[in-house]
């Protein structure tokens, strides 16, 4: 792979964390940047180091800030991951973050791949990398007919990654990997004339490089209705909402309360009993207040909202950390799922 360095040269994208490359613009971004668009994270990327621009300052602040803060890139156990490994990292490190591989993969959130790009993009070591994009690149340049994501292929992959290495600029390689299989080894319609690598791709020459890699079928996404309840105090001023339980999706967020539809439910009967179930009150289900859809990573729902009136009982959290009623205003400063914030500035 002695070409790639020469082309990552002429082609490396221009990206706010290559800017001033640090062991913490580096984690910040790559977690970011899990499952997430580039030009998504960009802007997300700019707020935050605004907001914390070191690991004491992010240590220091309230996990609803850093919520709130992240609202919007999803997968929020990211986010309480970071603030976690911060306020560790502040605790017995220093403020330093640690260059030792076996001390990155301790910490709450970093697993292989972000380890290896701390240690080899944030401090220069030879430190491997394998994400999406390179399995990628690894399993055509090796025209690897194995299903990718097996324990056994899993493992090869890596040790291909560390041999391929360049030990002089480890960094500098392990992003040119990313910026190719970004740009030109791509999922579909990868671009193999452009490829720096084709005259050695053992794919490109047998023809295989549109069944590289080889991918294990997944389950079909289940799909979910589900009800949210939009509940105003007498004054109509203020409304009620959950917190969810800091573990599990959307955890830590604030959330119109309601659930799943069961089977042979109406819509209000489904969020009369999940309002009953949740916060052991009466409510009596008034107008729609919209439709929404959202897909998250393992399933998807579709969200039928209600305007409520509260008849009866005094709320509860019982499947929640805490409850409160909120202000249009103070809505702003909570964080919440996509869903949740739509139906927010719906009201």
């Amino acid at each position: 792979m002695q070409a790639l360095l020469p082309w990552f040269d002429q082609n490396k994208r221009d990206l706010p964390w290559r800017r001033n490359r640090s062991p913490y613009s580096t984690w910040i971004s790559e977690i970011m940047l899990q499952q997430t668009r580039v030009e998504t994270v960009k802007p997300y990327y700019e707020r935050w180091m605004q907001r914390f621009p070191d690991v004491n300052t992010l240590a220091a602040a309230d996990e609803q800030d850093v919520l709130r803060l992240w609202e919007g890139l999803g997968y929020y156990s990211r986010a309480r991951s970071i603030h976690k490994a911060a306020q560790i990292i502040a605790s017995d490190y220093n403020g330093e973050i640690p260059c030792d591989l076996k001390a990155l993969r301790k910490l709450p959130g970093i697993g292989d791949y972000t380890a290896g790009a701390i240690a080899s993009i944030g401090y220069g070591l030879p430190a491997a990398c394998l994400d999406g994009n390179i399995r990628r690149i690894l399993a055509r340049y090796y025209d690897i007919a194995d299903p990718v994501r097996t324990p056994q292929t899993e493992k090869r992959l890596w040790k291909l990654a560390e041999e391929n290495l360049d030990r002089e600029r480890p960094g500098d390689f392990n992003e040119a990997l990313m910026d190719l299989g970004s740009a030109i080894c791509l999922p579909e319609n990868p671009q193999c004339l452009l490829c720096p690598l084709c005259g050695n791709c053992l794919a490109l020459q047998h023809g295989t490089v549109s069944e590289r890699p080889v991918i294990l079928k997944s389950e079909p996404i289940p799909h979910f209705i589900v009800t949210a309840a939009v509940i105003p105090d007498e004054s109509g001023e203020r409304f009620l909402l959950t917190k969810r339980p800091d573990k599990g999706l959307l955890g830590g967020l604030w959330e119109f309360p309601g659930g799943k539809q069961e089977p042979g439910e109406s819509l209000e009967e489904c969020i009369r009993r999940e309002i009953r179930e949740e916060l052991d009150i009466g409510i009596e289900v008034g107008e729609p207040f919209g439709v929404y859809k959202h897909a998250y990573t393992h399933f998807k729902v579709t969200l039928h909202a209600f305007i409520c009136r509260h008849t009866e009982g005094e709320p509860k959290p019982l499947a929640a950390t805490e409850l409160g009623w909120f202000t249009r205003k103070e809505l702003a400063d909570l964080p919440m799922g996509k869903i949740d914030r739509m139906i927010a500035h719906k009201l």
